[in-house]
């Protein structure tokens, strides 16, 4: 008589991995991932790798760009409210935003998702929103791994990661070379907090002014919660169309760090960014954060993106070209500011300063 006939067996799903659940969650979302795809792709969903035909003769001298990032702690606003529907755009958004800004044309997309119990239907609505995100970018979601990770993550926990390639031409390439003083600075407007300082957020809103994610607050038009669930904006699209129209010398997506730390990136040594404080419109969200913390304005421009998600630096001769542009398309931009000599960094202009 064998062992195993003496005592019953333990399977892997009583050890908490469910390999039963993880095929149907494949189900769910296989249609929602194959519409992504591009003509390059070339294998269903469920193969070990994602396979991508580039069209190199499309480029002169084609250059892979890639970039991975994940949602932070946005996730746990998420993972309170059961609403996992668009946390996949932020997903998407931050990875494609930051390849963008060289010009490049983002065409896959990957996706690691961990999980302390799998849930199917959990993962489709979560894997549905990086499908629209990818939608919106135009990219293809071509591969993923949904691991199961009972006893590191809790039930209902979750972590999300995940990483884009795009192509530009070697001599198209935007790496902010020829920004010279007296080019424009032009902001896209975000869509509120986007990804970045949910940590300060939480604290300030949940923890010490007491809010709930269900209060409805009338300056923000929605309840808390759905104000910190919205998803960020994805510019692909948009920076492509503009690249086919104008000259864009420089773009920096505002991510933790805010305008302060992350438009110097873009600039060559001796430039300078100045802003001017009041020519954008800074989205109710973030007044709500600073009187109620307080937060002191210089902590805010260097956690939050305090409503430009993209900077772009174009020629003065193009700038009322472009605004024109994009005003037409309805897309809301802003003259902020403009490049001037100095020490590499960013200036803060008061609006009573000006002039």
């Amino acid at each position: 008589m064998s062992c195993l006939s003496q005592s019953k067996s333990i399977t892997y799903r009583e050890a908490g991995v469910d390999i039963t659940a993880g095929n149907r969650a494949v189900d769910l979302i296989k249609q929602r991932v194959k519409a992504t795809w591009r003509p390059e792709v070339l294998q269903d969903v469920g193969g070990f790798g994602g396979l991508f035909a580039l069209n190199a003769r499309q480029y002169q001298e084609p250059v892979l760009v890639s970039g991975t990032d994940g949602v932070g702690t946005k996730l746990r606003i998420a993972q309170l409210m059961r609403r996992h529907e668009t946390i996949g755009i932020d997903l998407v958004a931050m990875c494609v935003n930051d390849i963008i800004v060289y010009g490049a044309e983002p065409l896959f997309f990957l996706d690691y998702l961990a999980v302390g119990q799998l849930q199917p239907e959990q993962v489709a609505a979560i894997v549905s929103g990086v499908a629209e995100g990818c939608r919106q970018a135009g990219c293809a979601l071509i591969g993923g791994e949904t691991a199961e990770m009972p006893g590191f993550y809790a039930t209902g926990d979750y972590d999300i990661a995940g990483f884009a390639v795009g192509v530009v031409d070697k001599p198209k390439i935007i790496d902010g070379s020829k920004i010279k003083a007296g080019d424009c600075l032009i902001g896209l407007a975000s869509s509120g907090l986007h990804s970045n300082g949910y940590s300060l957020a939480r604290k300030v809103l949940l923890e010490i002014a007491g809010l709930g994610l269900n209060d409805y607050l009338p300056e923000l038009g929605q309840t808390v919660g759905e104000e910190l669930l919205t998803p960020t904006r994805i510019y692909a699209r948009l920076v492509q169309d503009l690249l086919g129209h104008f000259t864009l010398l420089g773009l920096a997506h505002i991510t933790g760090g805010g305008l302060v730390e992350n438009v110097p990136r873009v600039l060559p040594t001796g430039l300078r960014a100045r802003f001017q404080l009041g020519s954008w419109p800074v989205p109710p969200v973030f007044s709500l954060i600073q009187e109620r913390g307080p937060v002191a304005e210089p902590e805010m421009f260097r956690t939050f993106n305090m409503g430009l998600g993209m900077v772009m630096v174009v020629p003065t001769g193009e700038a009322d070209a472009v605004l024109a542009y994009l005003r037409d398309k309805g897309e809301p931009a802003y003259h902020v500011g403009e490049i001037v000599e100095g020490e590499t960094g960013v200036d803060l202009v008061p609006a009573e300063s000006e002039g």
